[in-house]
């Protein structure tokens, strides 16, 4: 595999400036991000020369990352540039580069490989649940207690085995 796909705390982190790979990310990265080194026009650079591609993700690749982020708890967490980046190493079958945890708790529960940037990445990888530390009982969702009205908290409930890739 000789690209990456770069989320926006890589071109933050200057990933694509000072590396000969080939990089891919979504419009919506791109806009994101577009002002970096604008003064120099590095990005127009890297465009020009075919480094850095902007791509799209198929349709199924979104429904397949929205629908994995809300099993994982993480949904609320993304935004929609993180969730099409997800889709998009769907379906590249690449690795991205990010160091959102919750983009990488996501791709790791499918399968997915991360490279972190700026950090040492996510060592635990699982499922987020909402717990009630009043009356200790567990949600999917939502900000308070049904049961007793305590504001609710988040945790990961590790996952013990290995990922299964999707459909490859």
């Amino acid at each position: 595999m000789d690209f990456r796909i770069l989320d926006a705390s890589a071109f933050y982190a200057g990933i694509p400036f000072g590396s000969s790979y080939d990089y891919y990310t979504t419009s919506l990265v791109y806009d994101e991000i577009k002002h970096i080194k604008k003064n120099q026009e590095v990005l127009e650079t890297l465009l020009e020369t075919n480094r850095l591609k902007i791509r799209e993700p198929d349709e199924e690749s979104i429904k397949i990352a929205i629908k994995s982020s809300k099993n994982t708890g993480d949904y609320q967490q993304l935004s929609k540039q993180d969730l099409s980046i997800i889709a998009l190493c769907l379906d590249l079958k690449g690795q991205i580069i990010t160091d959102d945890f919750a983009i990488s708790n996501v791709a790791k529960n499918i399968g997915l490989k991360i490279s972190p940037v700026m950090t040492s990445g996510i060592k635990d990888v699982g499922t987020w649940v909402h717990y009630c530390p009043g009356c200790r009982s567990n949600h999917k969702s939502g900000r308070e207690c049904p049961m007793c009205g305590t504001p609710l908290k988040r945790k990961l409930l590790k996952r013990k085995t290995s990922p299964v890739p999707l459909n490859e």
